[in-house]
């Protein structure tokens, strides 16, 4: 396959996983944890990087999106293993941004925000979580930007 197929293919397997996260949980229901949201991040880096390398031809945005999802694989590692309980995860809760608001406000905020534990699975399909699942889809997402970085143009 070509630098640009490949590079076309991780892209797009970025935007799916996020597409999909975002589907869960706007459409699901499924709000994200704390560690959820690290896992997005790496992607939204891969698929700006993979954007730009498909019309610059710099390999360095392709090790770059390699980067970003071998991140989301890591941080999914991470993950289940706090959902499995062989570790723990994050000792303090993410929340909305609070800059402006009155304390009454605040006090709405909180106590109307949905409580994320990363330690649970709220969703499963053949016994994997959705970070179980992340692991391998972002692991084959790394690959495909390597591969692309390292084939002839």
């Amino acid at each position: 396959m070509t630098r640009k197929t490949l590079t076309l293919l991780a892209t797009l397997g970025s935007a799916a996983l996020i597409l999909g996260a975002l589907g869960f949980q706007y459409i699901g229901g499924l709000y994200p944890c704390k560690l959820c949201y690290w896992q997005r991040y790496g992607h939204f880096a891969a698929i700006a990087a993979g954007v730009v390398a498909l019309f610059v031809p710099a390999r360095v945005l392709l090790w770059i999106g390699a980067a970003g999802a071998g991140s989301s694989s890591g941080i999914a590692v991470y993950h289940t293993g706090v959902e499995r309980g062989w570790w723990e995860g994050p000792t303090t809760c993410s929340g909305g941004p609070v800059g402006n608001l009155s304390t009454d406000e605040l006090f709405d905020q909180i106590m109307n925000a949905p409580v994320i534990r990363c330690d649970e699975i709220p969703w499963e399909m053949f016994g994997l979580s959705m970070a179980n699942l992340n692991i391998v889809a972002s692991a084959v997402i790394a690959v495909l930007f390597i591969l692309a970085a390292r084939a002839k143009a």
